[in-house]
């Protein structure tokens, strides 16, 4: 059993303990092309890693933009989450932030309480992989740290809510093989696929974060499963780019949004508190909306559809894109979106019928080898 955290990418310790292998020498990169041919052939996306995609100047520029447009915003939906977890789970609450788009909401919330509350909430982040479930090697190890402790689960935001039920499967095969239950409840700034009752809203808006990749989440990768490097009781992995130190704006961002919290304190108590008096639907909705477009487009499986500004922005940034469907090309929240399909000259369609503001649609391997 690993014993310990490793210092990892350029957040402070203070804000976040990574249970990750570090992977740094290892070559795990491979073409997005190769590796989405390899995806699509039935390797597993996280045996490789994509090549780190840096933006040029315009889109950085239009990034710190929209954080400074939406630093309130971000800094109230973050007020909201956390205020709902301190009330429920109080000082015995852990955080457990899912790398990586986890990492950086769950430093903001215990920010957050620390400000709030004066009290200073562990924080972890740790892997969950698609199909593959979540490094129980990890949560062994918080456990054994956190006897008492309450685990909260924290991610950046859903999209059609296929992490939130892997983490509800692994969440019960943790109970069955060790005995302890776990809250699965995935704490999130933005839910607008309606598959949690811990959001700070169901809006599906830029959360700035979501737009760049390690450069905005302490210079850490992906995580990595791939049995050549990871023994069965290592913590999953993930490459420290070290190389990108001088693109690195991580801490930058926290602390934008940090100096916010105060202004926020009031209206996110009344949020949270009004929340936990009413009944909260989680119906997955968003998931209609994915087999709707399924149909529209003749597309035979439901991973290469990603709804949601967050996941949209994910597939211009490390996958192969086919189509961007829009709402609303209009709303500021997109046009990082617009300005990035332009850049990889993406078709983009108008969908009125999108529950999202928009969704990417990954192309398959017979359209990328024509």
């Amino acid at each position: 059993m690993v014993k310990k955290h490793i210092k990892i990418g350029t957040y402070k310790e203070e804000d976040v303990l990574f249970l990750l292998k570090d992977l740094s020498d290892t070559k795990l990169e491979d073409s997005t092309i190769n590796r989405e041919r390899k995806i699509q052939s039935g390797t597993h996306y996280s045996e490789s890693l994509p090549i780190e995609y840096q933006p040029p100047q315009e889109y950085v520029e239009l990034f710190w933009k929209m954080v400074m447009e939406y630093k309130q915003k971000v800094a109230l939906c973050i007020g909201v989450v956390a205020e709902q977890i301190y009330q429920l789970k109080g000082k015995q609450a852990v955080l457990v932030s899912l790398a990586r788009a986890g990492t950086p909401v769950g430093i903001l919330i215990k920010r957050y309480i620390k400000l709030r509350y004066e009290v200073s909430l562990p924080h972890y982040s740790v892997s969950i992989i698609r199909d593959r479930g979540i490094d129980e090697n990890a949560l062994n190890y918080i456990m054994s740290e956190h006897s008492e402790g309450k685990i909260q689960f924290v991610d950046g935001w859903t999209g059609k809510g296929a992490i939130s039920l892997e983490l509800t499967k692994a969440c019960k095969e943790f109970e069955d093989k060790y005995g302890r239950k776990l809250d699965d409840t995935l704490a999130v700034i933005a839910d607008p696929g309606y598959c949690t009752t811990f959001f700070g809203t169901r809006e599906d808006f830029l959360i700035p974060s979501a737009c760049l990749n390690s450069t905005v989440s302490g210079l850490v990768s992906r995580t990595v499963l791939n049995e050549k490097y990871i023994g069965k009781n290592d913590f999953h992995g993930a490459k420290f780019y070290r190389e990108l130190i001088s693109a690195d704006v991580s801490n930058e961002y926290i602390d934008v949004i940090t100096a916010e919290f105060a202004s926020i304190f009031t209206k996110a108590d009344e949020i949270s508190t009004k929340r936990r008096n009413e009944e909260i639907d989680t119906g997955f909705y968003g998931m209609m909306n994915v087999e709707s477009i399924q149909a529209d487009f003749g597309i035979n499986n439901t991973h290469y559809i990603k709804p949601g500004v967050g996941e949209t922005t994910r597939v211009l940034l490390r996958r192969v894109p086919w189509k961007i469907l829009l709402r609303d090309a209009s709303s500021p929240f997109v046009q990082h979106i617009l300005m990035l399909a332009r850049e990889k000259g993406v078709e983009i369609v108008e969908y009125p019928n999108l529950q999202y503001l928009c969704c990417g649609l990954i192309k398959s391997v017979k359209e990328i080898d024509k």
